[in-house]
């Protein structure tokens, strides 16, 4: 098994155990108000990504206010990385680069604590000679939150310049009312 892929499944198993061992009361999103949460994503490239990084990593601070119980609005940002691959039959790599996303979007929760939510909004990317191009980003999600703890996954599509590229990610994030 690669590291990445031991990383995430370490980050599964201990998010599982979690769930099962503590008591957490239900809660959906408080109407009228916001709440904040920030945590690690850590994910792995689809498509054409996958030839050059083999592991994403990054972190996102999510601002969140709660239209009703059960719908909120969201506006997200940060920062993910791509890190490269070694070139088959080289000691040199591909280009690792950096994606900063900056993102509006909503969270419908079906259950008290399980929601889809959907994104939209713009990512620049960082490489080592500067800011690349803009894409347009599109990302759906799944997850489940309690008044301190936020756990997704969602899949993040970038587009734009004929250069389409996306990644699976897991989010763990804290969160505190505002």
């Amino acid at each position: 098994m690669k590291t990445p892929s031991k990383l995430i499944a370490t980050v599964l198993v201990a998010t599982a155990i979690f769930f099962f061992k503590t008591t957490v009361k239900a809660q959906t999103t408080a109407a009228h108000a916001f709440s904040f949460s920030i945590g690690p994503d850590v994910g792995l490239p689809t498509g054409n990504l996958t030839i050059g990084s083999n592991f994403v990593l990054g972190g996102t601070p999510r601002l969140q206010y709660g239209i009703s119980n059960n719908f909120a609005i969201t506006l997200t940002s940060g920062a993910d990385h791509f890190f490269s691959k070694t070139i088959p039959g080289t000691n040199m790599k591909y280009n690792s680069f950096g994606i900063i996303p900056i993102k509006a979007g909503a969270k419908v929760f079906f259950t008290p604590n399980l929601y889809f939510g959907a994104e939209a909004g713009v990512g620049i990317e960082e490489t080592d000679s500067g800011a690349g191009n803009t894409k347009f980003i599109l990302s759906p999600a799944v997850g489940y939150a309690v008044k301190h703890l936020d756990i997704g996954v969602r899949y993040e599509n970038f587009a734009g310049q004929s250069d389409n590229y996306g990644f699976v990610a897991l989010r763990l994030a804290y969160c505190f009312a505002l």
